[in-house]
């Protein structure tokens, strides 16, 4: 199992889809793998493989492919499948709302890995489920939508933030901001207390992304 790299602040977290990649002669798969390495250069902390569509196997591969040339600079996540996690030794899962109960991952998880700072997190779209993320054993939560945005719609109305606020000052645990965040913006969610923010856009489509990991950490 990956031991965790240092976590710095505030946490980076690139949330991947591959499926939002310009296609060229090469294979998505291998275009999200050089967005992956070069997160990881950059010195974002956590990437979160976010790729449903692919089978277990085709997982189990692109994970076990983006621990090694990470080189254990980024910590890997996977969205819902705790058992790719365990079996191509990422350093964590997250969990949607409707996926396996934070308390029952992390029994599982238990079970199958020896190293103890596995992370389980969770995607959370309330006070209220965020404390019972909390309660249940979280490592953090992801809240949003802060923000409006077109991968985040189904979720509703942006919950802006005030409410972002509030589950930060409520919770121990990290909590995260997403949903729509830009680099202009990114500050306000950190001033209302989140511990990191996690993004698709912000990481993936940046032309210089060191440049933008630099202003993140720097207060902009």
């Amino acid at each position: 199992m990956s031991f965790l790299p240092p976590i710095r602040k505030p946490l980076l977290c690139y949330v991947t889809n591959r499926g939002a990649l310009r296609v060229s002669a090469r294979a998505p798969e291998k275009l999200l793998l050089a967005k992956i390495e070069q997160a990881a250069k950059a010195g974002v902390d956590w990437i979160q493989l976010r790729e449903k569509d692919l089978s277990g196997k085709q997982l189990v591969e692109l994970v076990s492919e983006a621990v090694r040339i990470t080189s254990g600079a980024s910590a890997i996540l996977i969205n819902d499948r705790l058992d790719v996690a365990c079996a191509a030794e990422a350093a964590g899962v997250h969990l949607g709302e409707q996926s396996l109960p934070v308390k029952e991952a992390k029994r599982l998880a238990a079970e199958r890995v020896a190293e103890k700072s596995f992370l389980v997190g969770a995607s959370v779209h309330s006070l209220e489920t965020a404390q019972q993320a909390e309660q249940a054993g979280a490592s953090y939560v992801i809240f949003g939508p802060v923000f409006a945005t077109p991968s985040k719609a189904s979720f509703g109305e942006p919950q802006g933030l005030e409410r972002l606020r509030e589950v930060c000052r409520k919770l121990q645990i990290p909590v995260l901001a997403i949903g729509g965040i830009v680099l202009e913006d990114a500050q306000d969610c950190l001033d209302a207390g989140a511990g990191g923010i996690a993004a698709i856009r912000l990481f993936q489509e940046s032309h210089d992304l060191p440049e933008v990991v630099k202003r993140l950490r720097s207060g902009l």
